[in-house]
């Protein structure tokens, strides 16, 4: 019974913002109920005052990037730069070394099997296995404001305004910006894809420049809008290509329709006006992706993710793939991640038992991150949606990418990221009926739909508050707006000491058997030779030796990772060296 209680209050603990949420938006249901006209006065002029900016179509654009840039810059005495954890993030920053070094591939080291790690290629070329976009977006970080990360703060306030832009192309100009604004609150603030090096706003502004331009081009055919469709399309390319895939799709289909079987304008004007525009646009970024392919790959056609698979994963992605041969692993903690971990998960999911289970999880996950109790509010109406015949294309693109995801066995946020443009466009829809239900008294219409903006505003107040003790929440990956570790310090903490010693620095890294794979600590800059902090796999006495030779006039070192706290030791036999 104890035990049982242990965990319960645990999971309270844990999900405490989440009840929270829960617990505000019931109370304002209640309130919007049984005194629908209580702030009437106030809402209105505040209202009015939006509508006053919704009309100025780029300003408004403009205000919800900027306030998102401005949101979080104010954060930052609560909030710093986070340091790289996961090792997605690694990889990514990787890509942005060496793109800010001017290439798009390193050759692979001479000593590349002690530089083995997750999410990284080492042959036939020393790189991410990533598309390129978000290495490309921390590589501008770094070169404008010295810091990777700065990239992905511009990206994400990038993404609002695109996102709002997108809205303006479907919906009154009004409705338009409380779409922006909902993403600042829910995207823009706390969440992962603004505090960490994962991605999610690149691809997420692709999806809303692609969509955006959809119905701009549909009522009065530019070039401009085609080419920002390109651009959109593009960056899905370049950040989430089988996500992208799935947006593209209903967007070639709803063009072709329009275009060739409808003629409702002379052939010319589609061909000058959106076709060409739009082929030139893909085609160069076809040509740059397969650039970069060939660089990476020595293959036009063949991604640096196809060659990580090959050489180091063994688990299905899709129901449908072939289970790899168990490929070599010469370091534990890789086999951790590639075979005890993801392996036997994938396993899990292969029956139809495992699979249904697996997809709810991933629902559930797209539910905390995406919705939570105050956006799940408005879907009431998604009923009365459902018929609305203005929102049967966004309805069956969003069904296309939803049976797209669900098709994949993994999922986080930012998979679904090109898709966000859908959601909050099903968001404004529904809100819009939800003001519009009278029920028996025409003022709770108005005030069920205001619960969603206050619910949101009242919660980042909440997470502000709760940030002394945010280390006790959820982590923000499944949540929008939950924790925000500060990243592994500990590794930062090494690194920084010993660049505050001088010279270079050679670390292998030991870990003891407890080890959690996703804290990897080997991780390199895109030269390694001339690195001052050089990391590297503990590959026993022997297998070291090699590596300590070629590194003769460096400094050589031994981490125990998995010490509480981490500890930095000479290596052993090595010439004495200061602690």
């Amino acid at each position: 019974m104890t035990e049982v209680l242990g965990s319960a209050l645990s999971i309270v603990i844990l999900y405490s913002l989440l009840i929270v949420e829960g617990l505000v938006v019931a109370g304002c249901l209640r309130l919007a109920f049984r005194r629908p006209a209580v702030g009437d006065a106030w809402f209105r002029k505040v209202e009015a005052a939006l509508s006053g900016l919704a009309r100025r179509r780029r300003l408004s654009v403009a205000a919800v990037g900027l306030l998102a840039l401005a949101g979080r810059a104010a954060l930052m005495p609560l909030l710093p730069m986070r340091e790289p954890l996961i090792t997605d993030e690694f990889s990514y920053l990787l890509a942005a070394d060496t793109f800010a070094h001017g290439r798009v591939a390193n050759p692979t080291h001479p000593m590349w099997v002690h530089f083995e790690t997750m999410h990284v290629n080492h042959k036939p070329t020393y790189v991410s296995m990533y598309p390129p976009a978000q290495g490309m977006v921390l590589a501008a970080g770094k070169a404008l404001f010295g810091h990777p990360w700065w990239g992905v703060w511009l990206s994400a306030g990038l993404m609002c305004s695109a996102i709002c832009w997108m809205l303006q192309g479907w919906f009154p100009p009004t409705w338009a910006l409380l779409g922006g604004l909902l993403a600042v609150a829910r995207l823009g603030l706390f969440g992962y894809w603004m505090n960490s090096y994962w991605g999610g706003a690149v691809a997420a502004t692709g999806g809303a420049l692609a969509l955006g331009a959809l119905p701009r081009l549909l009522r009065h055919p530019r070039a401009r809008d085609a080419v920002l469709m390109g651009c959109g399309l593009a960056v899905m390319a370049a950040s989430r290509p089988y996500e992208g895939l799935l947006l593209g799709l209903p967007l070639a289909a709803a063009l072709a329709h329009e275009f060739i079987m409808q003629r409702r304008r002379p052939l010319r004007l589609s061909l000058t006006q959106v076709v060409l525009p739009l082929v030139v646009t893909l085609a160069g970024t076809a040509a740059a992706l397969m650039y970069y392919n060939w660089r990476s790959t020595g293959d036009a056609l063949r991604l640096p993710y196809q060659i990580n698979r090959q050489t180091y994963v063994r688990a299905k992605y899709f129901p449908w793939d072939p289970v790899n041969a168990t490929p070599i692993y010469r370091h534990q903690s890789l086999r951790d991640y590639y075979v005890t971990w993801q392996y036997q998960r994938a396993e899990a999911a292969g029956s139809a038992a495992g699979f249904v289970r697996n997809a709810l999880t991933n629902a559930g996950f797209f539910w905390l991150f995406y919705l939570g109790p105050a956006l799940t509010l408005p879907l009431v109406m998604l009923p009365r949606v459902l018929r609305d015949r203005r929102m049967r294309f966004l309805l069956a693109a969003a069904a296309v990418c939803a049976v797209g995801l669900l098709l994949n066995l993994w999922f986080l946020a930012h998979y679904a990221a090109a898709g966000t443009c859908l959601l909050y466009a099903i968001l404004i829809q529904c809100l819009r009926h939800l003001r519009c239900a009278r029920g028996e008294n025409r003022q709770r219409g108005p005030a069920l739909a205001r619960v969603v903006p206050v619910a949101c505003v009242a919660m980042l107040g909440v997470r502000l508050a709760a940030q002394p003790v945010a280390k006790f929440l959820a982590l923000d990956h499944p949540a929008t707006w939950f924790n925000t570790t500060a990243g592994n310090l500990e590794r930062a903490g090494i690194r920084d000491r010993l660049l505050a010693l001088g010279g270079r620095h050679l670390v292998i890294v030991r870990y003891r058997p407890e080890h959690v794979w996703f804290t990897e600590w080997v991780a390199n800059e895109a030269d390694i030779d001339r690195a001052p902090v050089v990391w590297a796999q503990d590959m026993g006495e022997m297998g070291n030796a090699e590596l300590l030779r070629y590194f003769r006039d460096r400094r050589h070192w031994l981490v125990d990772a998995d010490a509480k706290p981490a500890q930095l030791l000479p290596y052993p036999e090595a010439s004495t060296v200061e602690r």
